[in-house]
């Protein structure tokens, strides 16, 4: 598991790979991630978007922003936590993620960014 805390809102991630398939006449790599969202801070907070790297061993970065995660834009109470799952694919069987939320201060109405923390995706055969 990798954790971060920033401004009081903890991160943590798992992952998994879930295997190969083909498209395109080219082997993928499919994996998956889950993300929790613990809210340490005194305030009720909201995540409001996303900025996401994916790293892929074989090929350029992918940058991706976005509203929110898996279409929820969370409120989170101080002491709660917002899990969620997603994934993502690959053309070679170890790459990483890292990015980060903009998250809102419902008592401030200041917005500001939260890490995410690069974790790494690997195959579980491509691994040291």
């Amino acid at each position: 598991m990798t954790e971060q805390v920033t401004k009081g809102i903890k991160i943590s991630v798992e992952t998994k790979f879930e295997g190969t398939f083909y498209k395109n006449e080219l082997i993928r790599y499919a994996f998956s991630y889950e993300i929790s969202i613990k809210n340490l801070s005194v305030d009720t907070t909201q995540l409001l978007s996303r900025k996401w790297t994916i790293l892929d061993a074989l090929n350029d970065n992918e940058i991706i922003y976005g509203e929110g995660v898996v279409g929820k834009t969370p409120i989170i109470e101080p002491g709660k936590l917002h899990k969620y799952k997603s994934g993502c694919v690959l053309s070679s069987p170890n790459g990483a993620m890292k990015g980060f939320y903009i998250m809102k201060n419902h008592s401030t109405s200041s917005q500001f960014k939260v890490k995410i923390p690069l974790f790494k995706l690997s195959a579980t055969y491509a691994q040291n």
